[in-house]
Formats: structure tokens, sequence, C-alpha cells
């Protein structure tokens, strides 16, 4: 009998233990981003859990090719429970397929930017709450080659400065397009700026909801634009082969090698991270800066087009009664969109909150980071980064092949025809 007893209170402990495991409140987030991103990240996941101590967050990073591993995660029923994503075009998909939680009266937005609020809502349904936003049109340089408040305000004085510094047989551009399984998407900004400034924002978001095709010729113009610089041996480090075969995070690293091995980097706000990751001693505003993409047609937008981008962090459906809506999965989207964790984020890397109740004067001490926040609140003209707001299978598909393509020298008929094939295919049409 006694042994029966024990026998019962070592079953009891067990059963206790395992109880309170399956009430262990675990919120479990996959994200793609590196080094310097990741580990801020990592801090803000910290906050988190400091002021959460009864909800574990479990992280997995999966690198660049996140699309694709999601892709197969939802179809084999296994994604996360929290995904923070810049594809806007894939949300709204997710969303329309039933992958996704929606948001409404579980998430209160009140305190975003009121002009990103807008852009995570799919049919009329909250699904994105906004973590973070970026300024893409901007323009690197290195202060101690160029001088301070350098600028270059026309495309006409950015062609000839190019063609300066190839006279002299120096290469104004670094260009990097390698991103694993999403290389090309930094050739997509390019192309995305270019034709805000060259066919306007009316025709931009007929292009983005493809109610003009890729052969159009103001698709077709920016895509050449584009081509005077990268195509061209004498303007780019490396040339076309230099701009594939570079990773996106270190291209700018060649502004400041001694010489510099080029002196321009069109880039979104985020790559200051990657620049003082690779050299931490660079002070921002004194020995880097930046100033706007320039306009190219002045009559085809209204001032200075600003190009935008950011990360939205979604609820995948992940399974069971609650489907996705456990408080703690709740909590955690609600902390990301705070102020708190977007002060930290911000600290961090550089870059632009979505939250608008942060503390301005006391957040943006980094001359730069306030500059692309001036630029953002002065902006006339403000634009969804064009790639994240298609289709998958286009935006981060053949979009991004394409620029590949297109650098690699296949020829821009060619390109723009098979852009448009996948197009019809993805938008139904």
């Amino acid at each position: 009998m006694r042994y029966f007893k024990a026998f019962t209170v070592i079953m009891l402990l067990l059963l206790g233990s395992v109880a309170a495991l399956g009430q262990q409140k675990v919120v479990r987030v996959m994200h793609g981003w590196p080094a310097q991103q990741g580990e801020a990240f990592a801090k803000v996941v910290a906050a988190f859990q400091a002021a959460h101590p009864d909800i574990e967050v479990v992280v997995e990073v999966v690198g660049r090719d996140r699309p694709a591993i999601l892709a197969t995660r939802l179809a084999a029923g296994n994604p996360p429970d929290v995904s923070p994503i810049p594809w806007l075009g894939l949300m709204a998909e997710w969303a329309r397929a039933g992958y996704l939680v929606p948001l409404d009266g579980l998430v209160d937005v009140s305190e975003q930017v009121e002009a990103l609020t807008p852009l995570g809502y799919v049919d009329g349904e909250l699904y994105g709450v906004w973590q973070s936003a970026n300024i893409k049109s901007l323009v690197w340089y290195n202060v101690n080659e160029l001088g301070p408040n350098f600028n270059l305000p026309t495309w006409e004085a950015l062609l000839a400065f190019t063609k300066g510094l190839a006279v002299a047989g120096k290469p104004a551009w670094a260009i990097g397009l390698e991103s694993g399984a999403a290389s090309g998407w930094p050739g997509t900004d390019w192309i995305e700026d270019i034709m805000l400034r060259t066919a306007g924002p009316e025709l931009y978001d007929k292009w983005v909801a493809h109610e003009i095709p890729w052969t159009h010729p103001a698709v077709r113009r920016a895509f050449e634009l584009f081509g005077e610089i990268v195509l061209n041996p004498d303007y780019v480090l490396g040339g076309p082969v230099g701009a594939l075969t570079t990773n996106f995070g270190d291209a700018p690293a060649a502004l400041f090698t001694e010489p510099p091995q080029a002196y321009l980097h069109r880039q979104a706000t985020f790559i200051q991270g990657f620049i003082l990751n690779t050299y931490p001693d660079l002070v921002p505003g004194e020995d880097f800066d930046v100033f706007p993409f320039p306009p190219i047609d002045p009559e085809a937008a209204d001032g200075i087009p600003i190009l935008g981008a950011g990360d939205v962090s979604v609820v995948f459906k992940t399974g069971g009664p609650l489907r996705g809506t456990r408080q703690e999965v709740i909590e955690f989207v609600q902390f990301l969109a705070s102020k708190e964790a977007q002060e930290i984020w911000i600290r961090e890397l550089g870059e632009l909150a979505a939250n608008r109740t942060v503390d301005a004067d006391a957040i943006y001490t980094n001359p730069i980071t306030r500059k692309a926040w001036d630029i953002l609140l002065n902006a006339k003209v403000f634009r969804f980064d064009g790639s994240d707001l298609m289709p998958g299978a286009v935006g981060a598909g053949s979009f991004w092949q394409g620029v590949l393509d297109y650098v690699s020298g296949v020829p821009l008929d060619t390109v723009l025809e098979t852009i448009e094939q996948s197009a019809v295919e993805a938008y139904g049409q």
C-alpha cells in the first residue's frame, strides 16, 4: 500500500508539472533582421519581458528569405504567433486567405502616425500594427570628403557630379543589390523613387495597383534612368557586377575607406545602423550626412516626393479555439506599437518612430535621424515602398528578379514583359 501511495504522489507531482507547463505563456516571434537590427529587437523583447515576467518570448531569426519560409510554415499550419514584416502586399494576401488575425478591438492604434495607420488595413479591417518607419529617399555621403551641407538639388546636378568623378577615374556610387534570397530589392527602391519623380504620385499608384502595365513608357523610363547609373562601369564601384555581388549592408562602407572607394550611397534611414556597426567611431552629422534624393521632373510632383517603408506586426492564426488571439500575443503586439518600445528602437538604430507620442526632441538627438524626421513631416508627397505593396509574386518576386536581370544585361523589353506576365497572374487579371 505504501508503494501505491508513493506512486500516486509522484504521478500527482508529474501531472502538476505538466499542467503548469500547459499554462506557461509563450509568444513565438519570427523576424529576419541581421546584426544591429536584431540586437535592437532583442532589447525591445527584454524590456517587454521585464514588464511581463510571466510571458516568455521565443525569437526565431531566419534571414532575408523569410517570405518563402513563412509561406512554407503557413502551408504546413505552424506559423509563428507574430512576425514584424515590411511586405504590405503579402499582408493583404495572407489576410484575404484567412491566415491573419483581425486586430480591430484588440490592439489600440490611436497613437500611430496618421499617414501610416491606413496602410495597416485590408478591406476595412486592421491586420498590421506599425512598429517603425523609414524614409528611403536619402543619399548618404562622407562629410570629410565632400564637406558639410553637401547637396545635389536636381537630377542634372547629380549626374554632373557623377560624370565629373568618372572623368577623374573615381566611381561616384556604391550600390549593393545582394541580399540572399531577397536580392534585388535595393534596386526596386531606386526605380520607385525615380517613378515618383518622373511619373508623379497618381501614376505611381496606378502602377502599384497594376492599372498600367509594366511595359508602360513611364515604367520603362524609370528603369532606363536607373540604368544610366547602375549600368555604367565608370559610375558604380565594381560596375554592374560589383552592384550585383555587393551585399546591401556592406555597400556604404566604401564611402569611408582611406581613400574612399565611392562617394554616394542611396538608401533608407536604417542603413545608418550598418555604417556605425562597421565604423563605430564615426559621428553622425559630423563624419557622414544625408540629403534628399533630388527631383527629376519638377512638374511631376509637388516638392521633393518621399518614398517610405516600415515594419508592421501581424498575428498569425496558430490553431486552437482562440486562433492567435491569446492575451499574451496581443499584449506583445501592443507593446511593439508603444512609445517605450519604439524609443528603444530609435535610440539603437536611428530609425523613425511610427508612434507619434514619442518625445521628438529627446529621442531624435541624432542629427541625421532628426533631419529625416523633419523631411517626413514636411513632405508634400509621401508614398509607401511600391514593391512592398504589390502582391508577393511581383513585389518580392518578379520585380526583385527583374532588377537583377536588367543589371545582368537582359534586354529591358524582356525584363518588363516577364514582370508583366507575372503581374497579370498575381493580380488576377
